[in-house]
């Protein structure tokens, strides 16, 4: 059986990136709902409508466990999904999401245990990376930032223009203005890394900029490792498959910026 990628729309190519580079052995599928993207700035209760119908389908496509490689997806959808659907559907599998392996990682990189959080509205909202920073290092601050332009310019391919520059500048300077002690920040969504240079030009020289795809990656070789119930369900052919909800020349055509390769996608259709 194959290990799911799931995310809203190409962000999740990142973390899809790091993982198969650091587990190149095992057969992967991944699925952007990119008919429906954003998830930043929808309510809670589609948000989960939607990312369990994605993980429905990547069940059906014989997954044994789904990545939501989506922070907006783990924030407002993940817990629901383990613990409400997973005993229904399918309890030998599994569904793990990007946030918890991000906030275990906190404890070691900030000194002034002030970090600094941006992402989208929904994963602002949600209060998820506050609250569950608070349950592993009750020490540690999270001062959030909802970046609401950052992926529509990314999915544009406009994250490398010179009109970038404002809205990053923009959403990092209100960030800092709330508070000077941040010394770790968190690119809480997986589109981000795409800017990661426009990011640092705008981020102070002293403070840790924190991406996710070495995380998650690191994170999903050391689950496979402590559960070999899990791990040997696992084929292990070296394969990766692309689907989308959207165009498939569309998402060949923009995921060459994400993979900088070309690739093969299927459409699907998912019903509401």
């Amino acid at each position: 059986m194959k290990i799911g990628i799931f995310d809203s729309g190409y962000g999740g190519l990142t973390i899809l990136n790091k993982i198969r580079q650091r587990l190149p052995q095992y057969d992967y599928i991944y699925l952007g709902d990119n008919a429906r993207t954003p998830y930043g700035t929808r309510s809670f209760d589609v948000v989960y409508a939607y990312t369990l119908q994605c993980v429905e389908k990547l069940f059906e496509r014989d997954c044994q466990m789904v990545i939501l490689a989506c922070n907006t997806a783990s924030a407002k959808a993940l817990r629901t999904i383990q613990q409400n659907d997973l005993p229904r559907l399918a309890p030998e599998r599994r569904v793990l999401g990007v946030i918890r392996p991000t906030i275990e990682s906190l404890g070691r990189l900030t000194h002034t245990r002030t970090v600094g959080l941006v992402a989208t509205e929904g994963t602002v909202r949600s209060g998820s990376y506050p609250l569950e920073t608070a349950k592993l290092y009750p020490d540690i601050r999270v001062v959030s930032q909802a970046c609401p332009m950052w992926v529509p310019l990314i999915e544009n391919n406009e994250h490398n223009s010179d009109g970038a520059d404002y809205f990053v500048k923009k959403y990092l300077d209100a960030l800092f203005r709330q508070n000077a002690d941040i010394d770790t920040l968190i690119l809480g969504c997986t589109h981000y890394p795409l800017m990661l240079n426009k990011i640092r030009r705008y981020t102070p020289q002293n403070v840790t900029i924190v991406t996710q795809g070495d995380i998650v990656a690191d994170s999903l070789a050391d689950y496979l490792q402590r559960h070999p119930e899990q791990r040997n369900r696992c084929s292990t052919n070296g394969s990766c498959k692309y689907l989308t909800t959207e165009s498939a020349e569309k998402f060949c055509t923009a995921a060459t910026s994400f993979l900088h390769q070309h690739i093969e996608a299927e459409h699907i259709a998912i019903n509401a």
